[in-house]
C-alpha cells in the first residue's frame, strides 16, 4: 500500500499528485510562470490535507528530473530531497519527457505499436529537449538537446508516424513538414502522469541517492554541420 508524493516542475506548470497502488488519490496544479518557489510547498500541504494524510505517511517521493526549466527543476528537486531527508524516505527520479509521453498516452487511443512519440520541451530559438518513445514507453532514442531544421527526423518519418507534442513541438510544426508528422497540442508533463511510473519504480526499488542526486539539465545542443558552399 505504498503512498507516493509526485512532484512535477520542469515547465511553467507546477503540479503535485498523491498516488497509492496506481490510483491517483488527489492532484493539484498551478499554471503561473516563475512562481514554483512560492507555490510548490503550499500545493503539497494542500494536497496532503485534501487527501487526509500527513507527510510522515509517505512511503516515497517521486520528482521530475528534467530536462526542462533550470529554476523549476532546481526547486522541485530541492523540495523533494528536503522531504526525503527529513522523513528518511526514498527518492524516485523520472525524466520529464517520459512523464510527458505518459500524459499524452492517457488521451491517445489512436497510437499503434508502429508509431513513435516525440515529446519536446522548448529550449529557446529552434532548440528543444526531446526523445523518442514507443507506445509502451520504452525508449526508441535517448534524450537529447537538439536544434530542429528541415532535415530533422526525416529518416524516421519515412518509416512510421511520429506524434510530436509539448511546447517545443509547437514551434517546429512548419519545419517538420511531412505527412507522417502529427502534432498534438496542450500536452505538458503533469504529476498525475507520474503515478504509474513512480509505483513501478518503487516496486523495483529504483531509487536515487538523496544526497547526491541532481536534476538532468542537459544544456548542450546538437546541430547539423552546414555544407560548405564553396568547396
Amino acid at each position: 500500500m505504498a503512498l507516493i508524493l509526485c512532484i512535477e516542475t520542469s515547465t511553467t506548470v507546477c503540479s503535485v499528485a498523491l498516488t497509492q497502488n496506481h490510483v491517483v488519490l488527489s492532484t493539484l496544479r498551478e499554471d503561473v510562470p516563475n512562481s514554483h518557489s512560492t507555490l510548490l510547498t503550499v500545493l503539497i500541504e494542500q494536497l496532503l490535507t485534501q487527501a487526509g494524510y500527513q507527510a510522515k505517511d509517505l512511503d516515497a517521493v517521486a520528482v521530475s528530473s528534467g530536462p526542462g526549466s533550470y529554476t523549476g527543476l532546481r526547486i522541485g528537486v530541492s523540495v523533494a530531497k528536503g522531504i526525503c531527508f527529513a522523513l528518511s524516505k526514498p527518492l524516485i527520479a523520472i525524466t520529464s519527457l517520459e512523464i510527458m509521453a505518459a500524459q499524452f498516452l492517457h488521451n491517445a487511443p489512436e497510437v499503434t505499436s508502429k508509431d513513435l512519440l516525440c515529446p519536446m520541451i522548448d529550449a529557446r530559438r529552434m532548440e528543444v529537449y526531446s526523445a523518442l518513445y514507443r507506445n509502451d514507453l520504452s525508449l526508441a532514442r535517448e534524450v537529447v538537446a537538439e536544434i530542429i531544421d528541415e532535415n530533422s527526423y526525416q529518416a524516421e518519418l519515412k518509416q512510421q508516424r511520429i506524434f510530436f507534442f509539448g511546447d517545443g513541438a509547437t514551434k517546429c510544426r512548419e519545419t517538420l513538414n511531412h505527412p507522417h508528422a502529427l502534432f498534438v497540442g496542450d500536452v505538458v508533463p503533469l504529476a498525475t502522469a507520474m503515478a504509474a511510473l513512480a509505483m513501478t519504480r518503487f516496486g523495483a526499488k529504483l531509487f536515487v541517492d538523496v544526497a547526491y542526486f541532481e536534476p538532468f539539465y542537459l544544456k548542450s545542443f546538437m546541430a547539423t554541420t552546414p555544407k560548405n558552399k564553396f568547396f
